[in-house]
Formats: structure tokens, sequence, C-alpha cells
């Protein structure tokens, strides 16, 4: 008699996550192969090109790292939109701090560089602990904690910078323009992140406990379990990865900008909601938020080369975010439908 022996728990993941970004991976060929077909019929013109996908992987590095950040709050059960803001804060410190040097740009030490970046992420991290005890402390919405500190950080990247551009130049740009196996340093940085982060959320103690605080929090207190470290934790990390996003976009731009980051905190909800994260928490993924990013650096790419204005992209993104929180309530309408079956 034939004996049935269970697949290997490996296939069995490596089946769930095929399965999983299937559908994220089907969406961003087909924006691939639909923009390189209406460009070329309308301008003779190839989108998907070398140069395109060099400019995609330069420019959404510090999207992905803060989408990181953004999924594990989410999968909370929480929400950050303080993340533009303090991006734009810790790139003002930053900026601030190697412009002020009295040593020349160009001659910048070692230990200079090194602590003008510690002070870049811990300001970072200094918000994110705040946004967490305040809404741990006094059991706050994070959303209306998040949404001052995204004011508080603004003004502080005002006060920091008075308001002006600092040009950094050579000693901060290294950063972006130095490469890895052919890949910016910032897009495989980025990489390991998206990596670490999915490890540490599947394969970890603390990753189990941040989806059953977003699934019930209460259920997790019954059992013993204080879910106020982790999500002081969960808030601390998404502020330092805001920062590490930080430290990436100002090399990408060689200055720091105090209005830089404006809107990134949309565009990350965005792509972790297009990545199938749940805005109800309990449920998520990095890898999917990766994807995510992805297929909204294509679609804004692809409008771009086709000659969008600036409402149009707008409106088409908008649209996408819509339609992904729709598909978000039918995926949980049916996961509810099959655990009652």
């Amino acid at each position: 008699m034939m004996s049935h022996e269970a697949p290997p728990r490996w296939r069995q993941h490596l089946a769930r996550a095929a399965f999983e970004y299937a559908g994220l991976i089907a969406v961003l060929l087909g924006l691939l192969g639909g923009f390189e077909a209406l460009i070329w019929f309308r301008s003779g013109r190839h989108f998907v090109t070398g140069d395109v996908l060099e400019m995609i992987a330069a420019q959404v590095p510090d999207s992905v790292i803060i989408a990181v950040g953004m999924t594990y709050v989410l999968i909370l059960g929480g929400i950050d939109l303080s993340v533009g803001s303090v991006l734009a804060l810790s790139s003002a410190v930053l900026g601030v701090m190697l412009s002020l040097s009295r040593i020349p740009l160009h001659a910048l030490s070692l230990w200079t560089f090194a602590g003008a970046v510690a002070a870049c992420l811990g300001v970072g991290m200094a918000c994110g602990l705040a946004n967490g005890f305040i809404t741990v402390r006094w059991r706050l919405p994070s959303f209306i904690v998040t949404l001052g500190m995204l004011e508080m950080a603004r003004g502080g990247a005002y006060l920091v910078s008075s308001s002006q551009t600092q040009y950094i130049g050579r000693a901060i740009e290294i950063v972006a323009s130095t490469r890895l196996f052919g890949l910016p340093i910032p897009f495989v940085l980025a990489l390991y992140i998206v990596i670490v982060g999915q490890f540490c959320l599947s394969r970890t103690v603390f990753g189990r406990y941040v989806v059953a605080i977003g699934t019930n929090e209460e259920a997790v207190r019954l059992s013993g379990i204080d879910p106020r470290p982790v999500k002081l934790a969960v808030f601390r990390l998404c502020g330092l990865l805001a920062a590490v996003a930080a430290l990436l976009h100002t090399a990408r731009l060689s200055s720091a900008d105090p209005n830089a980051g404006t809107g990134y905190e949309l565009q990350a909800i965005a792509a972790v909601v297009i990545g199938g994260t749940s805005l109800m928490g309990g449920r998520g993924s990095v890898v999917a938020s990766f994807f995510g990013v992805l297929i909204i650096a294509v679609l804004g790419a692809g409008l771009v080369q086709l000659g969008a204005q600036e409402p149009t992209k707008r409106l088409i993104t908008g649209g996408v975010i819509i339609a992904a929180v729709i598909a978000d309530y039918y995926r949980r309408r049916m996961g509810k439908a099959e655990r009652e079956t």
C-alpha cells in the first residue's frame, strides 16, 4: 500500500511564497509589457531599456527602505504618517553637520563623516521612539500621534537648515555612485534590508509577536505577553529606517533639502497596501511591499515616458491605491470564509 507523505516544509513555504508573489510579479510584468507596447506604437522608442531600469534602481532604494518600516507598523495595526518628515529632518541634520564642518568637504575624515551619519540615524530613531512612546504610554491612535510628528519633524527640518538646501557634493555622493555586483550600493542595501526584514517577520519570535499583536492585541496580552515593548520597537525601527532612507536620498541628490520626503508617507502606504498588507493589521509581507514599490515606480516612469502631466499621474496612482484597498477587502472576506468552512 502506497504511503502519502507530506511534502517537506521548505517545499510548502516555497509553494506558498510563489502563490503569494505570482500576482504581483504578473502585474509588474504586465506594466512593463504594456508601457513597452504603448510607447513603441506612439513614438517608436523602447520603454524597457537599460537606462530606464537603471533609473528605477537608482530612485527606489529610499522608498523601499521606508516601505519596510511601514510594513511592520501596518501589520502591527498602526500607521506612521511622519516618515517623510523624519526623512527630511534626518537629512537636514546630516547636511548641516557636513556642510558646517571646518574641514573642506573633499577632505572630510572618516570620523567626521561617521559622526554625521550617526547623528542622522539617531534623529530618525529618536522620532520613532517618541511616536512609539506616546502611542503606547497614553494609548493614543498612532494616526494622530504620527500626524503631529509629521508637522514637528518638518518644522525641525526647516529650523535646522534655516529653510535652505544644504549642498554637500562629493562628501556624500560617493555613497550613491559606488557599485557592487554592477548595481548601485543603495539598491543592494535596500535588497539586504528587505531580505532581513522578511526573515525577521516570518522566522523570529519578534516577527510572530508583531503579527499576533496586529491580529488580536487583547489575546496577546491575556496570554501573558506585554505588547508594549514590541510596539515601541516597531515604531523605533520605522524611524531608524526613515533615517537610513534619508542618508541614501541625500547621497543621490548630493544635497539636503528641508522639503525632501514630501508625500513619501502616502507612497509607502500605497506600496505596502498594493503588496497585500492589511490596513487592519495582522497580515503582510516585506517582499510583497518591495514589489509594491516597484509597481509604483514602473507606473510613474511609464506615465512620464507617455508625457502624462502631474495631475494625471496622481489621478492614476490614486486609483491604483483605491483598487488595492478594495482588493484587500475581498481578500479578507475570502480568508474569513475559508476559516469558517
